[in-house]
Parts: C-alpha cells; sequence; structure tokens
C-alpha cells in the first residue's frame, strides 16, 4: 500500500474551483511519490475521495494542500483541518449515472457536453461537479460509478444523467465557500480566528482561562462583500444560519419588535454552534440620543442585553453589518459585545483581478480577455459592481451571437456544438462597461470626453508639470515611495479665460486612468446651514475610497475666497476651512490628487496656497506663435484646407488669442465656406427649376443633392481673413500682463 501523509487544509485558487484538482508542494508529491496529473485519495472525517495532484504555482508549506469548497463540504472538512492523502490508481469509468441537485431540461447534446467536461476528472460516488453552463453552474450529483468506486472519465465512458433529481435533505452542498470570495484575505483570517476558532475548538478558550468573541461588525461601503463574508463563514464552519434584515423585525406594536428579537436569539442557542447575522445593523440599533421614536430606543437596550446574556462558550456568534458604522448606538461597539470590527474596503487591482476570476471562473472567455488589464481599467468597482460586469459583458456576447443569426432562441434546447461557439470577447467587457458605472462615485461620477495630450496644442511646459505632479503620482506609486517623498496633493492652474485649463484637468483623467469627480465650484453652495461643508467632506470621502482619483474644481474661486472679505453668511469660509481640513488634515489623502482652476487667484484663500495643500500653482498662459500654430493644426485635422491657406499666417495674425478663440476662429471660417457653398447651390437651384411646376419640391431637391456633393468644402485663406474680422481676440494685452505681474506676486516659483 502506497505511503499516507497528513496535509493542513488551505483555500484552493479561483482557476482549480471544480475541477478536482489537489494542490501540493513538489516535495510533498515527491513524498507521496506522485507525479504531475497522478491521482490521489483525500480523506476526511466524513468521507474520503479522488482527485488529480499538481504542484502549487506559489508559496505553500510543505505540510499544506489546496482544496476546493465541494470537495471540503463532500469530505467534512474546513480550512486548517487535517485530511489523509495517499496514491491511488484509478480505474477507466465503463459506466457514470449522474443527477442534478434541481430539475434541468437537456437532451443528447447536453449529456455530451457534460462529458466533455468531464474527460480525465476522477470522481467517487457522493461527488458533486459544476459544471458550467454559460455564465452559472449545474451542480450534478454522482449517483454510481462502474466497474468500481473510483474511476476516471474516458471517451468510451457511458455517461447518464437522470432526470429526477437528487431529494436536497439527501445532499449538503456548498452555497458560498470561501473561494467564491475574491480578495478579502485580511478580513478572511480575521473572521476565522474570531469566529471559527472558538466554534471548531472550544477547549482552546477554556485552556487559555478566556472568552471566546462573541459579536463581529463588519463594516464598509455597500457591495464589497460583508454579507458573502458572513454566509461563508456559516457554510465553512457547518453553523446554523439566521439572518436578520434590519427592518423587518420592527413592529408598530408594543414590545413585538423586542420579542422577535428574543426569539431569534433563542433559536441561535438552540441550534448551536450558530451565527445571527444583522444586515443593515444601523437600522435597528441606531445612536438612542439621536432618534425619536421609543421603539428604536427599546430595540437597541433589547439587543443589548441580549448580546451580554448570549451563553455558551463560543457557541453563537453575532455578525452586524453596515455602511454607516457611525450611525450605531456606541454602547454596542464596546468589547464583549462587538469584539471586532473589521473594515471591507473597495478592492485594490489585485482584488479586482482576483474577483474577476471568481466571477469568471464558469464563463467561456476569448482568448483577448486580459483580466489584468480590466482590473486596471476598473478603478472604483466594488465586488457587487464587478459581477455586474461579468453579468453585462456575457449579455452582450449573448446580444452579438443571436444579431449574427448564429442562435435561434425558439429552439427547445440548443445544440452542444453551438454553446462551445459562444465566447465573452474583451470587447464585450469595454461594452459593458459603458453601462455599468462604478457604485462608490455614482452620485458624483462625470463621464469625461476623452480628452489625449495630443488633443491640446502647445503649453508643453504645463503638460510636463502637470504629468509630473498628477500622473506620475497615480501610474508609478513605488518611484515616490522608493525615493522616500510624498506626491504633491493639489495643482492649482490659473491663467485668463479660454487658455485650456478645464482641457488640462480632463486629460489628466484620462491620460492617468483615475477616477475623475468634477466639482463646479458653485454647485456646493446650498442655503442650508452645514450642507456646503458637507458636500465638500463626501466628495473626498468617495474619493478616497475610489482612488486612484483626480478631484477637479472649476471656478474654485467662487467656494474659496479671502477669508474676511466675503459679505455672506459665512458660508464660503466654513467651506475653505472644510477644504483646508480635507487636504492637509488628519485623514490623510493617498492617491488622490485635487486639481483647481480659476483665472481669479488674486482673490483666493492664501491658505490654500501653501505647500501640503496646493503645492504647485502653474500659470496657463495664453499661447505664443508656436502654440498658436500647434492649436490650429489640432482644430484643422479634420477640417478640408484650401492650398491657399497656410497656417503658419494665421498664427502670425493671430497675437493675443487664446485656444478657445482659435477653435472659433477655425469654425466661423468653415460656416463662412459652407455659406459661399449654400450661395452658390441656391442660384443653381432656382435657375434650374424656374418655370418648371412643383418648382419647390424641385428647388429643396437640388438644394439637397448640391449641398451633399459639397460636403466636403474646401475652406479658403480668405474665410479665414472674413473670420478674423469677426472673431476678435477675448484678451488684451493689459490683461496678459496683469496675469503675469498676479504670477510674480505669488510668493513661489510657477511654471
Amino acid at each position: 500500500m502506497s505511503q499516507s501523509l497528513k496535509f493542513k487544509v488551505s483555500e484552493a485558487r479561483q482557476r482549480d474551483v471544480g475541477k478536482k484538482i489537489a494542490r501540493l508542494s513538489e516535495r510533498a508529491m515527491a513524498k507521496l511519490g506522485v507525479q504531475f496529473g497522478d491521482y490521489i485519495e483525500v480523506s476526511g472525517p466524513n468521507a474520503t475521495t479522488v482527485m488529480q495532484a499538481f504542484p502549487a504555482s506559489d508559496d505553500i508549506d510543505d505540510d499544506e494542500i489546496r482544496i476546493d469548497g465541494y470537495v471540503r463540504k463532500n469530505i467534512g472538512v474546513g480550512i486548517g483541518d487535517e485530511v489523509i492523502v495517499r496514491k491511488v490508481n484509478v480505474a477507466p469509468a465503463n459506466k457514470v449515472v449522474l443527477a442534478p441537485t434541481q430539475p434541468i431540461r437537456f437532451d443528447y447534446s447536453f449529456i455530451e457536453y457534460v462529458k466533455d467536461q468531464l474527460i480525465d476528472k476522477p470522481i467517487t460516488k457522493g461527488d458533486i461537479i459544476p459544471i458550467p453552463v454559460y455564465t452559472g453552474i449545474i451542480e450534478l450529483v454522482v449517483v454510481s460509478t462502474q466497474p468500481s468506486n473510483y474511476v476516471h472519465i474516458t471517451p468510451d465512458t457511458n455517461v447518464e444523467i437522470k432526470e429526477e433529481p437528487v431529494k436536497e435533505g439527501s445532499i449538503s452542498y456548498p452555497r458560498v465557500t470561501w473561494e467564491d470570495i475574491g480578495d478579502l484575505e485580511e478580513a478572511k483570517q480575521k473572521i476565522r480566528e474570531i469566529a471559527e476558532w472558538p466554534m471548531r475548538h472550544p477547549e482552546l478558550f477554556q485552556r487559555l482561562g478566556i472568552e471566546p468573541p462573541k459579536g463581529i461588525l463588519l463594516y464598509g461601503p455597500p457591495g464589497v462583500g460583508k454579507t458573502l463574508l458572513a454566509r461563508a463563514l456559516a457554510n465553512e464552519i457547518g453553523a446554523y444560519f439566521i439572518t436578520i434584515n434590519g427592518p423587518e423585525i420592527m413592529s408598530k406594536f408594543y414590545g413585538e419588535s423586542e420579542q422577535r428579537l428574543r426569539e431569534i436569539f433563542q433559536e441561535a442557542e438552540k441550534n448551536a454552534p450558530a451565527i445571527i447575522f444583522i444586515d443593515e445593523i444601523d437600522a435597528i440599533a441606531p445612536k438612542r440620543e439621536e432618534v425619536t421614536g421609543e421603539v428604536e430606543k427599546r430595540v437597541v437596550a433589547q439587543l443589548l442585553t441580549l448580546m451580554d446574556g448570549i451563553k455558551g462558550r463560543g457557541k453563537v456568534i453575532v455578525i452586524g453589518a453596515t455602511n454607516r458604522p457611525d450611525d450605531i448606538d456606541p454602547a454596542l461597539r464596546r468589547p464583549g459585545r462587538f469584539d471586532r470590527e473589521i473594515e471591507i474596503r473597495p478592492p485594490d487591482t489585485k482584488g479586482r483581478k482576483e474577483i474577476l476570476q471568481v466571477h469568471t471562473r464558469n464563463m467561456p472567455l476569448g482568448e483577448d480577455v486580459d483580466l489584468d488589464k480590466l482590473a486596471e481599467m476598473t478603478y472604483g468597482y466594488t465586488g457587487a459592481d464587478l459581477a455586474a460586469l461579468a453579468k453585462e459583458a456575457a449579455i452582450s456576447a449573448l446580444r452579438r451571437f443571436i444579431q449574427e443569426k448564429k442562435l435561434n432562441l425558439e429552439q427547445q434546447t440548443i445544440p452542444a456544438d453551438i454553446l462551445k461557439e459562444l465566447k465573452v470577447t474583451m470587447q464585450d467587457f469595454l461594452d459593458a462597461m459603458k453601462s455599468i458605472q462604478p457604485s462608490l462615485l455614482r452620485e458624483v461620477y462625470v463621464e469625461v470626453p476623452k480628452v489625449r495630450w495630443s488633443d491640446i496644442g502647445g503649453l508643453d511646459d504645463v503638460k510636463q508639470q502637470l504629468r509630473e505632479a498628477a500622473e506620475w503620482p497615480l501610474r508609478f506609486p513605488e518611484l515616490f515611495t522608493k525615493s522616500g517623498i510624498t506626491p504633491p496633493k493639489g495643482i492649482l492652474l490659473f491663467g485668463p479665460p479660454g487658455t485650456g485649463k478645464t482641457m488640462l484637468a480632463k486629460a489628466v483623467a484620462t491620460e492617468s486612468g483615475a477616477n475623475f469627480i468634477a466639482v463646479r465650484g458653485p454647485e456646493v453652495l446650498s442655503k442650508w446651514v452645514g450642507e456646503s461643508e458637507k458636500a465638500i467632506r463626501e466628495i473626498f470621502r468617495k474619493a478616497r475610497q475610489a482612488a486612484p482619483t483626480v478631484i477637479f474644481f472649476d471656478e474654485i474661486d467662487a467656494i474659496a475666497p479671502m477669508r474676511g472679505l466675503a459679505h455672506d453668511s459665512g458660508v464660503t469660509e466654513r467651506i475653505v476651512n472644510q477644504l483646508l481640513a480635507e487636504m492637509d488634515g488628519i485623514v490623510p489623502l493617498n492617491k488622490v490628487v485635487v486639481i483647481a482652476a480659476t483665472n481669479r487667484p488674486d482673490i483666493l484663500d492664501p491658505a490654500l496656497l501653501r505647500p501640503g495643500r496646493f503645492d504647485r500653482l502653474i500659470y496657463v498662459p495664453p499661447p505664443d506663435k508656436k502654440a498658436r500654430l500647434e492649436i490650429l493644426k489640432v482644430h484643422t485635422k479634420n477640417v478640408p484646407l484650401a492650398e491657399d491657406v497656410t497656417l503658419e499666417e494665421i498664427a502670425e495674425k493671430t497675437e493675443g488669442y487664446t485656444g478657445a478663440d482659435l477653435e472659433a476662429l477655425v469654425r466661423e471660417a468653415t460656416i463662412n465656406a459652407m455659406r459661399q457653398a449654400y450661395r452658390d447651390c441656391d442660384q443653381q437651384a432656382r435657375s434650374s427649376c424656374q418655370g418648371k411646376d412643383n418648382s419647390e419640391e424641385c428647388y429643396l431637391k437640388y438644394m439637397r443633392e448640391c449641398m451633399n456633393n459639397k460636403a466636403q468644402v474646401k475652406v479658403t485663406k480668405s474665410d479665414f481673413m472674413k473670420a478674423l474680422e469677426i472673431v476678435r481676440p477675448s484678451i488684451t494685452q493689459a490683461d496678459i500682463q496683469r496675469y503675469e505681474r498676479m504670477a510674480k506676486e505669488l510668493k513661489r516659483s510657477i511654471a
């Protein structure tokens, strides 16, 4: 008989879920005498199953084995438990009978599809096998195997699927496992320490002479996975799980809400080990001094009493979830009630990739799908957003498949060969991103037109300054970490109107790939006391959650003028104070860049202009001749110009014109050319249709044809000369001198 070894169970990687793959270190495989793809028997306290052994691609201890939630549930083990592993011989299967866990319709092609999915997979009686079907899975239970208990599927195996599903009570299969939660490794580890250890091994805490924790408070933005964590915990440790959705226990009758709470805790104690999960706990346990209703106060008092009186060492644990932790009564947040508070943060790039792997592991992905690139593009997306993105991409692929006439939904069953052709491509994901916006920024999200640096003519020094101050910290954060310096927090763009300040901010957001929150100065002002400051706080809070983020304040002089000068109710002074606190206060700004634009830097509060707030003050000057030529090239790249047009000559004649003026000049010159074409067509139409019946109809038809033929009308030098007479420069030499003087008066060097 081959050698048996004990291994500690670890969580499987996403790519291995449902595939009967066990990952071991190469040294452990050598001890067992198994090679890549050999079959092994894994024994737990409840049952034994057979798997394929593969080496782990990451660091794994020699005494660890990675197996997924399906296998763990089958053999009755959890994360950290021990299993016995040995090498076995697995016979090719002659016949395998499977049964679904839910009623399904299928034909012969589905049986062939299932067989194709299971080729070379080892199975044993009682196994639950997930079969990927487009965006979801169908779970099949192995009812019988021939010629032995351990077999593997071959092309010659006779696979039979029963129509009648197995009874739900006869099979216990996992709903949510640790592998169904991408990222959140730290939170998972903390929850295991608090909940899993006391429930599995209460003797450890008796030996230490301490009471195990009674409660965990999970807090974080909506959609980050708080409820999913609680469900996975209950499933993994086999605990009785009771969910309380906050508002549903509230009653208008005196004493009934408290009675419902008591009944829930009694039920949990009878069925221990149990987990009581209270979702949206802020709805039933608000701060007592802030609520007017007596019901809420009594419910909070009852909850405090029940949590203090939980009997049974570590057998009943209360988990609360909320996205408003500061609204919960403080008495609940002390040790002995909610002993641990775990913040569930929105996922970073690595976390988003893991979540995408969870939601696409059963999805037929095209070869061009790059999950790393998608993870980088989905800043601000929570786990729920990414799940919605995957579903939307799948529906987009299905829509495309139907439009290409490859699929007929009127068929009763879809042939397996058609199912195999159905793939979700990278373009489907990009299309899905247009309709799925990050929920963290939904209230303040602004769809920014895609503006590249190449779309902005001239301003090379300004663009370089912005790259260094805004793009580098967001794209290359390691560069600043290794250099031992903190990147700039804020950039103030100032200069005459029309020089491209807003356009520069849009280009920063596009080029850095960051989320973009645009705040138009006056819109944060409110007639209610405190609401304006709250709006600023919310903007910065959401920016921190969805980092990396660019916050752009347009016309900042409207909300942050010099304190002491404004003759209002003091609202602008309070806004300035709030801005100062947010930009350089107690709570740090990580991966958040603030860009502001103004043409009145002289009235801004001086405290905003010091290093640590607006570190860089960048003067955006009117374009010189070279810059004007670049701007003209940008705005005329799609305009058909006549041979007599020389852009250098027009750049020479437009001294004092801003970028906005030059755009208006090109537009006016093009309209001049169109006006001349219209006159020519009008003259020809009138002479051609003169004296004819239905002359009005003839005229309209002729005009339509003539104007369409002249759609590519050429813009000539004379058109530009006429436009120069109409479009005048918006700033004078005196304005330029005034702005240059302002730039010198500000105490620091300015680009």
